[in-house]
């Protein structure tokens, strides 16, 4: 286990868990938080033995967004707006418990997959408090939920239930209080059975193709083709079928 002040890793197996560590302040974003959840993504990209993450949130909540506070004494926390642009290169599940607002909410939305509690808010809240959604969400929402649900969230800052995230098709499951962590393990131990070439390739053609015309993404799609299907693992993976072995993923 690593840590920062305000964010915490542990490998679990080929699975990196990312915990926000600021339970006092229902995990504000700070420059500290901001900052660790950087270091986090790095390590768990640059770590060939992992193959996802799970990013979740110590104490009540997952995180309420950011630290107002510290906003209004010094502006935006730095590094904040890096972590939302660039995400992880691997997939990444959100594990929420409580709420999941404002900037909280585009903390989730850069993971690739959200599972929630039954009890869970989820919503962005930020025109209460005379600004907008900054960080993402009026991208990435609209790409996840039906127009209007969107619309009605960013424009009354009211939150939406897990179950009504799940029905919107948000959220993929939704646990009993306090099982976000173990569903989201174990989805991402599903995702790192498999070979790692073929999941990220899988990963990133699958956000690339949003706003591209058939033709492009065909072409977006070669380079992937060449890499995972003359790889390796492209081999073991039908040998390891025949031979009625699991396989032995090596990432080549």
């Amino acid at each position: 286990m690593t840590e920062n002040s305000a964010v915490l890793t542990e490998t679990r197996g080929r699975v990196l868990l990312i915990t926000l560590n600021r339970p006092e302040a229902m995990n504000a974003i700070n420059t500290d938080l901001a900052q660790g959840l950087l270091s986090a993504v790095e390590e768990l990209d640059s770590n060939d033995g992992l193959t996802a993450g799970v990013l979740t949130g110590n104490g009540r909540g997952f995180c309420s967004g950011m630290d107002l506070k510290a906003f209004a004494a010094g502006g935006p926390p730095k590094g904040f707006d890096q972590f939302l642009e660039t995400g992880s290169k691997k997939p990444l599940i959100a594990a929420i418990e409580g709420f999941a607002l404002a900037g909280g909410l585009e903390v989730a939305l850069t993971c690739d997959l959200l599972v929630a509690a039954k009890d869970a808010k989820i919503g962005i809240r930020e025109v209460k408090v005379g600004l907008f959604a900054a960080g993402g969400a009026l991208l990435r929402l609209p790409r996840r939920l039906p127009y209007s649900v969107a619309m009605e969230m960013a424009l009354t800052g009211q939150p939406i239930t897990s179950d009504e995230a799940k029905s919107y098709g948000l959220v993929s499951r939704v646990t009993d209080n306090g099982g976000t962590i173990d569903a989201a393990l174990d989805l991402a131990e599903q995702i790192a059975e498999n070979a790692p070439l073929a999941v990220a390739a899988s990963k990133a053609l699958i956000q690339a193709q949003q706003g591209i015309t058939e033709e492009e993404f065909w072409e977006l799609q070669k380079p992937h083709m060449v890499k995972v299907f003359t790889s390796n693992d492209a081999k073991e993976g039908p040998a390891s079928f025949a031979e009625k072995r699991s396989p032995n993923w090596s990432g080549t």
